[in-house]
């Protein structure tokens, strides 16, 4: 019996705000086995219902210079004001372990995340149907005031423009769906051959 272990893969989910990747992030979290979210640090101040530690590691501004200076990201970004960082040691340690971390971040920490990790790497882009449909999901946020609304529609349209830079496009025009695409694709990395790391071991058994 083939009975290898396996690397763990960073599956990076980036779209547009609106698009509902965090509903998939959640979804697959809950859903598929051997997966985790990449929790981040970041300088936003903790909304009602979020746990530090759990959603956030929340810090203020000295505190996150001190951890950029010492390079405890793989990748940072400032986003409407604030800062976020991908925290090198949690997902280095997870993947070693054969654990599948999920990190939500836009296409220039996707960037810089790839360039640090390159083939423990999937990206996957996820659209709206169509931006009338995203301007709706945005419109209907109870937080957004006009002006918000404004700058979140023209930062989407930029979002979008790098699509090309991914490895996979998944539409979300049905949750279900896009789910489903994405645990596809997911399942299909894990088996990649250079991710079986006892994989030569096995076959010399198996012959």
């Amino acid at each position: 019996m083939l009975n290898n272990k396996r690397r763990g893969l960073v599956l990076v989910i980036s779209s547009p705000s609106g698009a509902g990747k965090t509903t998939l992030c959640k979804k697959i979290i809950n859903e598929v086995k051997g997966v985790t979210l990449s929790i981040s640090a970041t300088t936003r101040k903790k909304r009602k219902g979020e746990i530090d530690g759990k959603d956030y590691f929340f810090k203020n501004h000295q505190e996150f210079s001190e951890m950029l200076k010492n390079k405890e990201f793989i990748e940072s970004a400032n986003v409407f004001g604030h800062s976020y960082g991908t925290l090198k040691k949690e997902v280095l340690l997870k993947i070693e372990k054969g654990l599948d971390v999920i990190v939500d971040i836009d296409w220039q920490g996707t960037r810089q995340i790839e360039k640090y990790l390159g083939q423990d790497v999937v990206k996957v882009f996820i659209l709206p149907p169509s931006i009338k449909e995203l301007e709706i999901r945005l419109g209907n946020r109870a937080s957004e005031d006009k002006e918000n609304f404004l700058k979140r529609m023209s930062e989407a349209r930029k979002e979008i423009s790098h699509f090309s830079e991914y490895d996979f496009i998944v539409i979300n025009n049905e949750v279900e769906l896009a789910f489903n695409n994405v645990k596809s694709i997911l399942y299909s990395e894990r088996l990649r051959r250079f991710r079986q790391v006892k994989l030569d071991q096995a076959i010399n058994n198996i012959l």
